[in-house]
């Protein structure tokens, strides 16, 4: 049973707010402030589709403002889109997602979970964080009850969303199952009864469809909070497993350290602001120190959430050792010796064109000496260097 006080501090809650991880409060920021400071205990979710097993920072951020709210007191809800991410929201993409088995959602899920723990105090017994599945009440559903819905919206409406435009200017099919995605996206919104829910700009419209849905069928207003997607400020690129751009939260220490220290000078700002809790009055000192050392310390500052304070020392240490120092590893990945060509292929994955497009490209070294032979063979006590971060022993 609850039992602590919901936290009313303006200057508490207008930290969490102001930061810059929220960028749009419906149907305003005003009204939100004054529920929040109000005194109610509110129902805040987050949902999303398990449609990979790959997270990263930016979704991380998301959770991270999840359990600020959790810490005001506030209930919160952690919605798993097991029965949706059957279906495939197209997002905003331009073309229809993907529907994926059942098999690989739970694998998803599994996963997922795990990889947000660090983010999320699940083990406060106090105000525990709640986990659900839109399977309970999506699965249930008959033809009637969606067609009843339905009768909610009109087409017209379902076109406001942007991508279906595009598609529709560039001749891309659009599936009947498309529109009724909204539609079970807001209906999570009436099972769970909540007062606010928590998604990225991209899914404004769909929790917008439950908003409407909440007040027609249960006389209730919902909250909807937008956060950033942190984009790149320069070439609008995000995050993505597919485009290999981004810090995943399945990285071991050392990965994650090496990988924020990869990122974009142009990525330090957004870095700092959504995935640090660094005081905000700090970052104009933080960003004048130039863009190593201020990586460095967004860097560590990650890590730490993720891994403890030992682990992001450690992983500080060996970043320095290897990109400051010019020193090897003090691990590294052991596999058999042979043309280089073969060893590339193996630890890279890649195809044997890529893998002799990198050698042309003197992006590979055999202890130290860039090498430009396809032929080369490697033996036992070789250390191969593939681009700024892979480095790999021969066995």
């Amino acid at each position: 049973m609850f039992k602590n006080k919901v936290i009313t501090d303006e200057k508490k809650i207008r930290e969490i707010l102001e930061r810059g991880v929220v960028v749009e409060i419906l149907p305003s920021k005003e009204e939100f402030l004054a529920k929040l400071m109000s005194g109610q205990r509110l129902k805040i979710f987050i949902g999303a589709d398990p449609t990979s097993n790959a997270l990263h920072l930016s979704h991380a951020k998301n959770y991270m403002l999840l359990e600020e709210l959790r810490q005001l007191g506030h209930e919160v809800i952690v919605l798993v889109g097991d029965f949706t991410a059957e279906i495939g929201d197209p997002s905003d993409k331009t073309s229809v997602r993907v529907q994926l088995s059942e098999k690989e959602v739970k694998e998803n899920v599994k996963n997922w979970l795990y990889q947000i723990k660090p983010l999320i105090n699940f083990k406060d017994r106090r105000n525990p964080p709640q986990i659900k599945y839109n399977s309970k009440w999506l699965s249930k559903m008959s033809w009637k009850d969606e067609l009843l819905l339905a009768s909610n919206f009109t087409v017209q409406r379902m076109l406001e969303r942007d991508m279906f435009d595009k598609r529709i200017k560039n001749d891309i099919p659009i599936y009947l199952h498309e529109f009724q995605y909204p539609l079970m996206q807001g209906y999570d919104s009436v099972a769970m009864d909540v007062d606010v829910e928590l998604c990225g700009t991209d899914q404004i419209f769909n929790a917008l469809v439950g908003r409407t849905l909440l007040k027609r069928l249960k006389n209730r207003d919902k909250f909807v909070l937008a956060v950033n997607l942190m984009e790149n400020p320069k070439t609008k690129d995000l995050m993505s497993k597919s485009k290999g751009i981004g810090v995943f939260l399945s990285s071991s220490p050392k990965d994650m350290f090496g990988a924020i220290m990869a990122q974009p000078d142009e990525m330090i700002e957004v870095l700092f602001i959504n995935v640090t809790r660094i005081p905000l009055g700090e970052k104009d000192r933080i960003l004048a120190l130039g863009p190593r050392e201020a990586k460095m310390l967004i860097a560590n500052d990650i890590v730490k959430r993720f891994y403890g304070e030992k682990e992001a020392q450690e992983s500080k240490n060996e970043w320095e050792r290897i990109f400051s120092k010019g020193e090897l590893p003090t691990e590294m990945k052991e596999v058999e010796g042979g043309k280089i060509i073969d060893v590339i292929e193996i630890i890279s994955k890649v195809s044997s064109t890529q893998a002799k497009r990198l050698v042309d490209q003197g992006a590979v070294s055999v202890n130290g000496e860039i090498i430009k032979e396809w032929s080369r063979k490697v033996k036992k006590g070789d250390v191969i260097q593939i681009g700024p971060k892979t480095f790999i022993k021969i066995k």
